[in-house]
């Protein structure tokens, strides 16, 4: 697999050095765009309103969380229409190499993949124990 792209970096912008080493670890394994990371209050407002999040106290609001999707990249380095994929499984995959990433590098993070309301798995935060 390959680096993070610049789009990719761009998105990482804001969010805590300890997750970005992790996303940077699990990339290597994982074909993934990062699709965001620090959110404005304003953004996430409009999230909980349309119903994609259900909390004003979100992690993204303090660069403690990125969500992430799955890239099948036709083989010019550009995200294009039709490339990402939100299969299930695939999300798996993600949170498994995001979840080993972040043991190796000895940073706890939770995946909202697991969470028993509400799966998000396109969701990766660090952990509130930790990263209050």
């Amino acid at each position: 697999m390959s680096i993070l792209l610049p789009r990719d970096h761009a998105r990482l912008e804001g969010v805590h050095r300890d997750m970005v080493r992790v996303v940077e670890r699990a990339r290597q394994a994982v074909p993934f765009i990062v699709t965001e990371g620090l959110r404005t209050r304003d953004r996430q407002a409009r999230l909980v309103a349309s119903g994609a999040s259900r909390t004003m106290n979100s992690r993204h609001l303090t660069g403690h969380a990125v969500d992430l999707a799955y890239w099948l990249d036709d083989g010019d380095g550009a995200v294009e229409q039709g490339e990402i994929r939100w299969d299930w499984p695939l999300y798996e995959q993600i949170g498994a190499a995001m979840k080993a990433a972040a043991k190796d590098l000895g940073v706890p993070i939770v995946w909202g993949g697991d969470w028993a309301s509400f799966r998000d798995g396109p969701h990766f935060e660090l952990d509130r124990k930790a990263y209050p």
